[in-house]
């Protein structure tokens, strides 16, 4: 079966029209925006408030928002007609995907622009944002497949939000117990990372492993969760 763009936007357009209905999931993507223009106002460090709010909007729209999506189709029972559906799994999961995206990209440019950061590399800067949101609008699929109810999937999504927002907290620690050394690798620490040392002048040949790291992140976890779709599907 080949790949449909026409598929993939009447799937686009449908959570849209969910999404915009659903208030108790939209008003969250205003948490990021709201939060930087406050630490803006409270004058703080632009790259600090900028990074800061970035990885809020990648946690908070990419995989919270992207959670409660999932788990409301399958409690409905709209996902598994989905499944049902003439689209495939790339289509299905695309499709899905496309919305939250969308929302994680725009919320993270406003609240950087809120927060008055201005990146010295911009191209490199919203590759590694766009790769970035991959990742964690695919934690959140995932996480929205596991889970059995919208209720469950804003419970179990909370320890990633936790885990993610406090990476750079978690890392100091690194030092006293080498455990804690891989949380440098996790995607939102490595966009940390490629903005640092874009701002202090590298370029692109300097902080292409970071966006490599990333990327393997992001294609890690849509297999994962393509694995879990799919034994979804005849169970």
């Amino acid at each position: 079966m080949t790949f449909s763009w026409k598929r993939v936007n009447a799937i686009f357009q449908k959570d849209f029209k969910e999404f915009s209905r659903n208030m108790a999931v939209s008003v969250v993507v205003l948490l990021p925006i709201l939060m930087a223009a406050i630490f803006s106002r409270m004058g703080m460090d632009p790259l600090v408030n900028g990074n800061f709010t970035i990885g809020f909007a990648l946690t908070m729209v990419g995989s919270y928002v992207q959670c409660c999506l999932i788990a409301e189709e399958k409690e409905r029972n709209t996902l598994r007609g989905l499944m049902l559906s003439p689209a495939n799994t790339y289509e299905i999961l695309g499709g899905k995907s496309a919305l939250s995206f969308v929302l994680t990209m725009i919320v993270a440019i406003v609240s950087v622009m809120l927060a008055e950061y201005t990146p010295a590399n911009v191209p490199v800067l919203l590759l590694g944002l766009a790769l970035c949101a991959i990742f964690f609008i695919g934690l959140g699929t995932l996480l929205g497949l596991i889970a059995k109810s919208v209720m469950e999937s804003s419970v179990i999504v909370l320890p990633v939000i936790l885990l993610f927002s406090m990476g750079t907290a978690i890392e100091s620690f690194s030092d006293k117990y080498p455990i804690f050394s891989v949380i440098e690798y996790i995607p939102n620490l490595q966009l940390l990372e490629l903005a640092t040392r874009i701002d202090a002048g590298a370029g692109f040949g300097e902080v292409w492993s970071h966006l490599g790291i990333i990327a393997l992140w992001s294609v890690v976890i849509y297999i994962i969760t393509a694995i879990i779709y799919r034994k979804q599907m005849i169970d």
